[in-house]
């Protein structure tokens, strides 16, 4: 998927509580800075589907595990990719980066809070973006693992 980018996080365990890295201005995928907000999602629900058309989305899961989809229906036929993301294990803390003009939805996957942090390109604005209804796309979530 064009501009679509899992991007490998630093964790650096301490005795006092780890440190968790996020971006720097000129890592891969960062165009850019409008706004920093945190999502808490409930285990077992989703929020989506929502395509910007001008943000790239950058996310980060500093707390429990968050499953994300992504669907680029700009070619012939929708492409779906899933990730899970959590800031714990070896290859699961990472930031997502989804360009404008892919649709994306996520789900809360661990028992307790689930947090994203999104370091979105440009600030909110009401009319950048479009949603769908959860249904709008032939998908079937993962189970959760």
């Amino acid at each position: 998927m064009d501009g679509l980018l899992l991007t490998p996080l630093k964790r650096i365990p301490l005795p006092a509580g780890d440190v968790l890295h996020g971006m720097k201005k000129d890592d891969p995928g960062f165009a850019g800075f409008g706004e920093a907000y945190f999502s808490i999602v409930h285990q077992g629900v989703v929020k989506g589907w929502k395509r910007h058309n001008r943000m790239t989305l950058n996310l980060i899961v500093p707390q429990g595990r968050v499953g994300f989809t992504v669907c680029d229906d700009r070619g012939a036929a929708p492409v779906f990719r899933n990730f899970s993301l959590s800031p714990d294990g070896a290859d699961s803390y990472q930031r997502l980066t989804v360009p404008p003009g892919v649709w994306m939805a996520f789900r809360g996957e661990g028992a307790s809070t689930n947090m994203l942090l999104n370091l979105a390109s440009i600030a909110h604005q009401p009319d950048e973006a479009d949603n769908r209804p959860l249904d709008a796309f032939d998908f079937t979530w993962p189970e959760i693992a």
